[in-house]
């Protein structure tokens, strides 16, 4: 897990190493005197030259962090400096080219490298932002925790059910065992609750979809009021209680899932950019060294 001091590592070293370039950039841009500032001027070539090999080397970051015996720096610093110098990317480029845009191969790869960028500051926010949500939504603990108190309430729920009629004990048993978590990348990061559980409609048992569990217990709720004795009242009572504390177990497991998944999700669009970037970035410079 990365630090979520990662910014301010050793003193935000990385960011007065950006904030140099970006200075020695401008000027470099500025002294383009006499002349229309461009991408083919000696200070452009200069330029485009700095922005290729950042792009370079701000991807050898996904080499350094799977080289654990490497001596070349902590991957923390590796990932401050990736940060800032990518942000710092997106000046000199602007710079290299003299914001001179138009339908060609050039302004694709200016466009890929800004949604490289853009796409990175998600994952800087998800990695410095969600440790603590998670951590705030488990109570500290790990996710194996909810799922032991949900299979808890699991256990009790269905013991509970023996005091209460066949029609209960079909909806809450089905229920649980309708009750879906996870399921793919992109369930996973909507969270959406896709649970079922059967229920006794004129004799007939009707599956219906168990939203957030909030169905099943109005059904339970419901049969209340005509509870045959006051044993029984008691018991669906009780279990309205234990489906209500499972309802919340399971928004919070729903939860820990999508922030976990939120983690991980942004790299599939972050490094098919990336490769992306890198092609693109090979075709503008053969097309400039070639045709222009």
């Amino acid at each position: 897990m990365i630090h979520r001091n990662l910014l301010q590592f050793r003193g935000a070293r990385y960011l007065w190493w950006a904030v140099g370039l970006t200075v020695g950039s401008a000027a470099l841009y500025a002294s383009q005197t006499g002349k229309t500032a461009s991408g083919d001027t000696w200070q452009g070539y200069v330029l485009g030259s700095v922005s290729a090999l950042l792009v370079l080397w701000l991807i050898l970051l996904g080499i350094r962090k799977r080289r654990y015996a490497s001596t070349l720096g902590s991957v923390q610093g590796w990932v401050s400096a990736h940060v800032y110098l990518g942000l710092a990317l997106l000046i000199v480029a602007t710079l290299h080219c003299a914001a001179q845009f138009g339908v060609n191969v050039h302004t694709l790869a200016y466009a890929i490298m800004c949604f490289v960028i853009l796409s990175g500051v998600y994952g800087v926010y998800v990695y410095l932002a969600h440790p603590r949500l998670i951590a705030e939504n488990n109570a500290g603990g790990a996710r194996a925790s909810l799922f032991a108190e949900l299979f808890d309430l699991n256990r009790q729920a269905r013991l509970q059910c023996e005091q209460c009629g066949a029609a209960v004990t079909l909806a809450v048993v089905s229920s649980i065992e309708r009750t879906a978590i996870g399921g793919s990348a992109w369930q996973q990061l909507l969270g959406r609750d896709r649970s079922w559980f059967m229920r006794s409609i004129d004799t007939r048992a009707t599956l219906l979809a168990n939203v957030d569990q909030q169905p099943v217990i109005d059904y339970v709720a419901q049969r209340l009021p005509r509870a045959d004795k006051s044993a029984e009242a008691k018991a669906l009572q009780e279990l309205v209680v234990m489906l209500c504390r499972r309802q919340s177990v399971l928004r919070r497991i729903r939860r820990d899932i999508r922030l976990h998944a939120a983690l991980k999700a942004w790299l599939y669009v972050h490094v098919p950019l990336s490769v992306a970037l890198i092609g693109s970035l090979i075709v503008h410079i053969l097309v400039t060294f070639l045709y222009w």
